[in-house]
């Protein structure tokens, strides 16, 4: 409970002490934009195309020299571990993640020949019911839960992949983790998701969606995906993801004028926010386990510094504010990624 009540009097805080940064044009040259759609709706090739680019990046070496990382997948979860205290609880929570989101679909694409847009997980229809979710299939989908004491998937195609990153900022050996638990999944139900979409102001609704369905999302599959630096080793973590960028994207488009330039939040997180070293986990809560691992994991070592705050001059979030990826993108600021059919990105959401 003192948990859950210094995340909410913080968010709380945030969404009080936060100006929105002034407005600014964004026009749109996106005039064929890739159609991202609901994994349950694609094909079973459509699926196996993208699973096999998953498996691809997982076979290609490392590229950019990121901390601990041996694949490309692993890299692109360094980019996450090196910036996940400013990534969390943030104004450029949204942001970030959705030129995240990019990166993963312009490797997929480039590197392995993934010719379609970036899938996403629709988890309203499995809420309450993680473990039951077709996304889940051995066959057709990312494997289903952990199982023993190390809670390992050790079935479907990511089986036998040995993950070098995590938990936390650790460097070490160990498979994909998961945990099922279906009574905090409740939190991606549609009537959540409907609340945090009749937010009218941008700050009220990231913090409706972080503090609700980005952590049910998180603590419904567990494990791993409970940890808020390392999560990206699990690769339904993009799924996820994808769903919340969704929820922003449809939430833009009901005022697009106001929305898709509308900023604000802090560049760090308040004090008494579930960050490495404040205490607690914003995914879950819990004795540690296999993925999650303990609050040693989660303090920055000495090997990882700080990440930057580039382009904000305080402690709120602007539009010029610069998101990094580490070289696997070029460096973009929040205001080219505002509009998924803008001047830089060029996707839509059925």
């Amino acid at each position: 409970m003192l948990f859950k009540s210094l995340v909410i009097l913080a968010a709380a805080s945030s969404v009080l002490a936060a100006p929105l940064m002034e407005r600014q044009s964004n026009a749109s040259t996106c005039t064929d934009p890739d159609l991202r759609r609901a994994w349950h709706t694609l094909k079973d090739s459509e699926k196996k195309a993208y699973i096999d680019a998953e498996l691809c990046l997982m076979s290609k070496p490392a590229a950019h020299g990121l901390r601990g990382a041996r694949t490309l997948f692993d890299e692109m979860q360094s980019v996450h571990v090196l910036q996940s205290e400013i990534a969390h609880w943030v104004g450029q929570f949204f942001p970030f993640h959705r030129l995240y989101l990019r990166a993963h679909e312009y490797l997929l694409q480039t590197e392995c020949g993934y010719e379609g847009a970036h899938p996403y997980w629709a988890e309203h229809l499995d809420a309450g019911a993680f473990s039951n979710a077709t996304i889940f299939s051995a066959e057709n989908g990312f494997g289903g839960n952990g199982v023993g004491d190390l809670l390992c998937v050790e079935d479907g195609p990511f089986a036998n992949y040995t993950n070098p990153l995590g938990p936390g900022y650790k460097v070490s050996d160990h498979c994909i983790e998961r945990r099922f638990a279906d009574r905090v999944s409740r939190g991606s139900s549609a009537a959540v998701v409907e609340a945090c979409m009749a937010k009218t102001n941008f700050l009220e609704f990231w913090n409706c969606v972080e503090m609700t369905s980005h952590g049910a999302g998180h603590g419904g599959v567990g494990a791993q995906m409970t940890n808020p630096i390392s999560s990206p080793g699990d690769p339904i973590f993009y799924m996820h993801h994808a769903w919340l960028d969704r929820i922003w994207a449809k939430w833009q488009e009901e005022d697009p004028s106001v929305r898709m330039t509308e900023m604000g939040g802090n560049n760090r997180p308040r004090l008494g926010m579930a960050m490495p070293g404040a205490g607690g986990n914003p995914f879950g809560s819990g004795p540690p386990t296999p993925g999650l691992g303990s609050m040693e994991d989660m303090i920055r070592p000495d090997d990882v510094p700080a990440p930057a705050i580039i382009g904000d001059p305080g402690n709120v979030t602007t539009l010029n504010h610069l998101i990094t990826m580490y070289g696997i993108l070029p460096n973009r600021t929040i205001s080219e990624v505002m509009n998924t059919k803008g001047s830089y990105l060029c996707y839509e959401y059925d």
